[in-house]
């Protein structure tokens, strides 16, 4: 979204609906837009929903109280299963409320009953009454105060009006502290559901599932132009070269014809070279090594190639591999002025180290647009790394290690 094509009005929903996703983050914004926002409301709704697991732990407490006055032991496990009942009705409750004060959508790791039914149980013994115990403090306090006129008549007069400037002051005191006790509480629960590391991982599935859908569709492409549009040029090549050994050599007719010949033979070169863009089929048949042999072959630049490998490694290794050559190869030629590269690669304790290198120019700066952002993030699903030195003046040395 472009922010600068925003009116003012939009860009304020803007900020309040996306960089204000969690009450935490709330507290950052100035008084008094906070106060007017629904964030503190947000939070005192948050910690009165307290209220249903207070009900469902007296109960709990009352279906123990009922079995031990028959048997003590027939207390305890009336206790335990009344516990795990609630525990169970509880859990979703939790995950449902915790909207009120955390926007941003919940992961939902393999464990998550287990951390469901923790985080009920928590509730249901203790943070039900501290929630409650909290917002009655809070906003207590400052109606007492606001209100010490009318509940005691007694009070002098001045000891009454400086009683409501104070809890009338303090009431924007509350919504802070509703907030931010409410914002804490949300960021726990979030904590106990999804775990950052469950986050993370959830993220790298996605991009991993995201890289397989761009494979496949690259795969699906080379196919279609492979089988498709390159055995018609190839077809019409033929056509033409027949055709041309039928009319007389000096003819118009014929220096047409050897014309779209040439042509069409320059298209359906083009079209392998795009076929190999997208996929490279020597990667698929012989593996990585020869695939860098052979990109390096067509590289505009010459290349020494030393790749010694022990056989073939997993699919996505190679790919990704073959991706950072590729686009390093091609940054080489284009960016750094060399007149040489070399492409060494390696195993080393399981792990796939490839190093490009040049000897030119240097000073290569992700920031540019040279495409090492990219390499990274690619890494990145494959928790492979990627590191770069490239002072001014030379050489630069790209180092990819992808675990195998």
């Amino acid at each position: 979204m472009d922010l600068a094509l925003l009116t003012a009005p939009d860009l304020g929903r803007y900020r309040q609906n996306v960089l204000n996703r969690t009450a935490l983050e709330a507290l950052t914004r100035r008084p008094l837009p906070f106060l007017a926002s629904a964030w503190p409301w947000r939070g005192a709704a948050y910690l009165a929903a307290s209220a249903v697991p207070g009900v469902a732990a007296g109960l709990t407490v009352a279906a123990a109280a009922g079995g031990t006055l028959v048997n003590p032991a027939l207390g305890v496990v009336a206790g335990l299963a009344a516990l795990a009942l609630a525990a169970v009705l509880v859990a979703p409750f939790e995950r449902l409320r915790l909207r009120l004060v955390d926007a941003a959508p919940v992961p939902r790791p393999p464990d998550r009953r287990r951390r469901e039914a923790g985080l009920a149980v928590m509730t249901l013994l203790a943070l039900w009454w501290i929630d409650l115990v909290m917002l009655s403090f809070t906003i207590g306090g400052p109606l007492v105060l606001a209100l010490s006129p009318v509940l005691q008549p007694a009070l002098a007069p001045i000891v009454g009006v400086l009683s409501t400037v104070a809890g009338v002051l303090l009431l924007p005191v509350a919504a802070y502290t509703i907030t931010a006790w409410a914002g804490a509480r949300g960021a726990m629960a979030r904590a106990i559901l999804a775990p950052a590391q469950s986050e993370l991982s959830e993220v790298l599935r996605s991009r991993a599932r995201l890289v397989d859908a761009f494979e496949l569709e690259r795969r699906r492409i080379e196919r279609d132009l492979h089988d498709g549009a390159q055995q018609r040029l190839v077809a019409l090549s033929m056509s033409l070269g027949i055709a041309g050994l039928d009319l007389p050599p000096d003819s118009e007719a014929a220096r047409l014809v050897r014309q779209a010949h040439g042509e069409a033979k320059q298209a359906l070169a083009e079209l392998r070279e795009l076929i190999r863009g997208v996929h490279s089929q020597v990667l698929t048949d012989r593996g990585l090594a020869a695939a860098v042999q052979d990109v390096a072959g067509r590289s505009a630049v010459p290349v020494d190639v030393a790749v010694d490998l022990p056989g073939r490694l997993p699919a996505p290794v190679e790919v990704t591999a073959y991706y950072v050559v590729s686009e390093a190869l091609a940054n080489l030629a284009k960016h750094s002025g060399a007149t040489r590269g070399s492409v060494t690669g390696r195993v080393e304790r399981g792990t796939l180290v490839v190093e490009v290198r040049d000897d030119g120019a240097g000073g290569a700066d992700p920031g540019r647009g040279t495409g090492l952002t990219g390499l990274a993030d690619r890494l990145a699903v494959v928790e492979g790394k990627l590191s770069l030195s490239s002072p001014p003046g030379g050489p630069t040395r790209l180092r990819a290690e992808i675990p195998c």
